[in-house]
């Protein structure tokens, strides 16, 4: 997608908390400033945001510190796995506004990202390493928190509209509105390209095939403050894309599509007292998706027609209060319960067989979980803190799991700060996981063991910083398919154990007052250890995840209208996985390439309105993130982003 780069270079740049005083809220739960925790939080802000031209949010994120988007640069409407520190992308959990999103219909369960649109969004912050401890399952690799705008006094209008290669156009209307006790905020956005042929196709005639993409989002929420201590919040969000898609590496279809729509109604309390803070959450998650293959105008596969319907629905509820006893003490505790089930109806007609078709009703494909959790902050010397929580956590199946996190950290001065981060996490086994034709009850969660260990400085003029962290991440009972080559019954278990490593490095460099030098680098490890054929088996998987990752990013404000930035984003070498004609899987290894970005924007008419230019792959590199699909050559948005 054209808009995709337009803020990587001054994004990305700033990712590293803006001063050792940032306040974050993911890391704890509460509003805290990074100089009293330890945890690892990125933080991407309105500002960066706004200067963004209308870039999707996994090409935001896949330029943030450890994080790597697979798909983020091919077909808009190709699916995008999310790799935090080189993780399974269901070992990531997503959220917005703290709430914990998922997709109950999914193998993984993971909540897709493509659902999720920049338009409405204050701040994303990105905490890394194990947080099961304050936030459950699946947050094994860490937590990205979408934290949706804040609404200002008086009413404003606000919107983008832009244009670009590949025939793709976006709108984004805006209207929110502030007063003593209430506020209201109003979001729509729509976005839809001809897009690119989504395969590499050798047959020479399918250069004409493009696979569109459309999506719509609505937002809406409604806030009452009856008095200073007590904030009410409802919200409403309504997202539908229809798209279509190829069926495979070097595959081409004509007439495959899906569409996905997904609801989520619920509210946010707030009740504040001295030195007491009590939030209420409850989110109810409807997602559904459809997949229609309907061969009249291309059949390369079994079927000449299959229907695929996934719903799944999610309640979650979370009841969570923090105190502050005295300036050194301060204690988060909660509770929360989250209910999930899914509806699963496939059909498939072929033109020999069949028809053959699979019903999972949704009162045969539910779980629940009751988790119970808190963490303890404590200061007692001016320079040393330390966290220490865990969670307890019943689940309706396979019954009891506890975590747990020791995360101290020392500012060795008001410039920089050591830390370390001793945690566990877990996910649970998914309702496919458990209760499909190939599931299993006796299945145990994944579990995590993660160290992180690191240091962050800034220079006193708050511009110039530097952050290393080293981190390494086991994991044990990791659910595996399995075939049993003796009576070819096929079926999940726990079997593999997995061990990641790795380092980041981040850093920013003020030139002039108004010009700025930045970079990230990320290194990922790490190796699989299995059963196989009855023998101990260890070897590389991170599949489609770079080891070196770097980006480069400089920005320039020319003058008080004038803004211009670049960004040289390298992505080393990945192993990806294909099959031979006996059906074998065949390792190869996808080269590394470079892209480079320039964005410019003016403002005009008083400022309220910003003309914008992005350029994206700016040297037309050939290069593949997936086996057998294509990615975007040069390409370019433009566009008007205004504010009243």
């Amino acid at each position: 997608m054209a808009t995709a780069l337009c803020i990587s270079m001054s994004l990305q740049a700033q990712d590293s908390t803006s001063t050792l005083n940032e306040v974050v809220v993911t890391a704890n739960k509460f509003p805290n400033k990074t100089s009293l925790t330890g945890k690892v939080v990125s933080v991407i802000t309105r500002e960066q945001l706004e200067k963004s031209g209308g870039k999707d949010l996994s090409q935001i994120l896949t330029e943030q510190t450890g994080v790597f988007i697979n798909g983020a640069n091919s077909n808009p409407g190709k699916d995008k796995s999310v790799y935090l520190r080189g993780a399974k992308v269901d070992h990531t959990l997503i959220c917005v506004d703290g709430v914990p999103l998922n997709d109950p219909s999914g193998i993984g369960s993971n909540f897709d990202i493509r659902l999720l649109t920049v338009d409405n969004i204050e701040r994303v912050e990105i905490l890394k390493g194990s947080q099961s401890s304050l936030y459950g399952s699946d947050a094994m690799a860490g937590v990205i928190n979408i934290i949706t705008r804040k609404i200002k006094s008086g009413s404003s209008l606000q919107g983008i509209v832009s244009a670009g290669s590949y025939g793709t156009y976006k709108t984004n209307i805006n209207l929110s509105g502030g007063q003593p006790k209430t506020e209201y905020n109003i979001n729509f956005s729509h976005f839809s390209t001809r897009g690119i042929n989504e395969v590499e196709d050798t047959s020479g005639v399918a250069a004409v095939d493009r696979d569109s993409y459309k999506q719509t989002n609505l937002y809406e929420s409604f806030t009452w403050k009856p008095n200073q201590h007590i904030k009410l919040k409802s919200y409403l969000r309504y997202v539908d894309f229809k798209q279509q898609y190829d069926q495979g590496a070097f595959t081409d279809e004509l007439d495959m599509t899906s569409k996905n729509n997904n609801l989520q109604l619920g509210f946010i309390n707030e009740y504040r007292y001295n030195k007491l803070q009590f939030n209420l959450l409850f989110n109810y998650n409807d997602n559904k998706r459809t997949y229609i293959d309907d061969s009249t105008l291309s059949k390369n596969g079994f079927s000449k027609y299959s229907r695929g319907i996934y719903n799944g629905k999610e309640y979650f509820a979370d009841a969570y209060g923090s105190y502050s006893f005295n300036d050194k003490i301060k204690l988060t505790a909660g509770m929360d319960y989250r209910k999930s089930s899914s509806e699963q109806n496939f059909l498939s007609i072929s033109e020999f067989y069949g028809p053959y078709s699979s019903y999972l009703p949704e009162d045969s494909l539910q779980q629940n979980q009751l988790g119970i959790y808190g963490a303890l902050n404590t200061n007692f010397h001016p320079k040393l803190n330390i966290e220490l929580g865990g969670r307890w956590n019943r689940h309706s199946e396979y019954g009891n799991n506890m975590v747990y996190n020791f995360n101290p950290s020392y500012l060795i001065s008001q410039q920089w700060k050591m830390y370390l981060n001793v945690s566990s996490a877990y996910k649970t086994p998914t309702l496919y996981q458990l209760y499909s034709e190939y599931g299993n009850k006796k299945l145990k969660p994944e579990v995590a063991k993660t160290m992180e260990i690191g240091s962050q400085w800034y220079a006193k003029n708050n511009k110039d910083n530097l952050r290393l962290t080293l981190f390494s991440r086991s994991v044990k009972d990791v659910i595996n398919f399995y075939t049993d080559m003796t009576t070819y019954a096929s079926y999940y278990i726990n079997q593999d154990k997995q061990n990641d490593y790795g380092l980041e490095l981040e850093g920013g460099i003020k030139l002039k007052s108004n010009s700025n030098l930045r970079f990230t680098y990320t290194y990922i490890n790490g190796k699989i250890s299995t059963i196989n054929n009855g023998t101990d088996t260890s070897y590389f998987n991170l599949i489609r995840r770079p080891k070196h990752n770097l980006n480069v990013f400089a920005d320039h404000q020319v003058n008080n209208r004038l803004y211009i930035s670049g960004t040289l984003n390298y992505v080393g070498q990945r192993t990806d996985i294909t099959y031979n004609s006996n059906f074998e899987q065949v390792e190869l290894t996808l080269k590394s390439y470079l892209l480079v970005n320039v964005y410019a924007e003016y403002a005009v008419c008083k400022k309220n309105m910003r003309l914008f230019v992005d350029v994206r792959n700016l040297t037309n590199a050939k290069y593949t993130e997936v086996y057998g699909f294509n990615t975007m050559g040069i390409n370019l948005v433009g566009g008007i982003r205004f504010s009243y």
